[in-house]
């Protein structure tokens, strides 16, 4: 019998490769006559770059960029080996909420600056094309930082140059984009993001994501004011309307910066993630796949990594079970995506650090169960 597994992070605890190590521990403890292949995914958030370099083969490159908050902080990123030279980037790493202590986060004063010196490095890498995931931001200054870096200059009424925070959009009266590195102009970017929400508006990248970044209601008041400033400029200087693009309020409008002055094409993290691995070639021989994440609810159903998974599979014939950490609230919509069953890998009550904690053993406890339940029906 072959198993695929193919987990995504179980965000803010263990990597996906992480988790489908401990996954394969446990099915190896039902029988070793199982064989099984690990194909870790991510859909553009936490995880990306180690789902692409284990899909692919590659490089992890270690640096250090500005941070979220204007601070100096470890990051990294990676070079997948094969043509054209790709750079895999996640946003996370440069501009991420886990970078930034609760009692500071305020997405008014923090910034994508950081994001654009990964890119910077990968241009200098002479990488000629960028995978850059979307997910889990600390920011909402519509990747005004991350321009910057990339050497658009946004001046105020005075004339003074601003930095690229989210409290200064609505402060922009005018722009220069003549010293944006002409490179960024040869590289093919892709903004890879599990998420569709415009820029603006009440579905808008500040009132649905703001309040998870620490906004309150003056900031998210002064946040959706500059972004409309910040639309309306950007597209008299460039000519790019990033009011209407699909997936351009993801990471804080960072979708819509990376449009505009890095000419990005934005897509399903991941779509993007499972047509740069083998998984479909594999289910060919597979019994079962295992898929999961930390948390598996309504919004799972919505293009996360079970689902994108259970599609391909459903393609092949191939039954899908999805084992998280927490199954919560309308998680069973995802029977309507062809999964055939869900588990939670918890095994009984204990806090949120236990839970943490003792993560790959219940993932390894769990999968072991679910592989010896397959194998009874297969023997009967």
């Amino acid at each position: 019998m072959n198993i695929i597994i193919a987990p995504d992070s179980f965000k803010g605890n263990i990597s996906a490769v992480q988790a489908a190590e401990a996954m394969e521990k446990g099915v190896k403890n039902a029988s070793e006559a199982i064989k099984v292949i690990k194909i870790p995914i991510a859909d553009g958030g936490e995880g990306t770059v180690d789902a692409f370099l284990a899909a692919k083969g590659g490089t992890k490159k270690h640096t250090r960029v500005t941070g979220p908050t204007g601070n100096i902080v470890d990051s990294f990123w990676g070079i997948m080996e094969g043509e054209p030279k790709t750079a895999v980037i996640e946003m996370a790493a440069a501009a991420g909420i886990e970078l930034v202590p609760p009692p500071e986060q305020n997405p008014l004063y923090t910034t994508t600056y950081g994001v654009g010196e990964l890119i910077l490095e990968a241009i200098d890498n002479n990488c000629q094309k960028i995978i850059l995931g979307l997910g889990g931001s600390a920011t909402n200054d519509g990747g005004m930082g991350m321009a910057q870096a990339l050497g658009v200059k946004f001046y105020d009424g005075e004339g003074n140059e601003l930095e690229g925070k989210g409290r200064n959009l609505e402060k922009i009266t005018a722009l220069d984009i003549s010293n944006t590195n002409p490179r960024i102009k040869e590289t093919e970017v892709i903004a890879a993001s599990d998420v569709q929400n415009l820029l603006l508006g009440s579905e808008g990248a500040t009132y649905i994501y703001g309040p998870q970044k620490g906004a309150d209601q003056h900031a998210l008041y002064l946040l959706e004011n500059g972004m409309h400033n910040y639309a309306q400029h950007v597209k008299n200087y460039t000519g790019i309307d990033i009011d209407n693009t699909p997936g351009a309020g993801a990471a804080g409008g960072l979708g819509a910066g990376l449009v505009a002055f890095a000419a990005a094409k934005i897509m399903s993290g991941i779509e993007v993630i499972l047509n740069n691995t083998q998984l479909e070639s594999f289910l060919e021989d597979a019994s079962l796949v295992i898929t999961g994440e930390g948390k598996t609810d309504a919004q799972t159903a919505f293009g996360k990594v079970p689902v994108g998974v259970s599609r391909i599979a459903q393609n092949k014939g191939v039954p899908v079970v999805c084992l998280s950490g927490a199954l919560e609230n309308g998680f069973e919509e995802i029977y309507h995506q062809g999964i055939i069953a869900a588990f939670s890998s918890i095994k009984a009550p204990m806090s949120l650090d236990d839970a943490m904690e003792k993560s790959p053993q219940m993932l390894s406890q769990a999968s072991e169960a679910i592989a010896r339940l397959v194998l009874a029906f297969i023997n009967l």
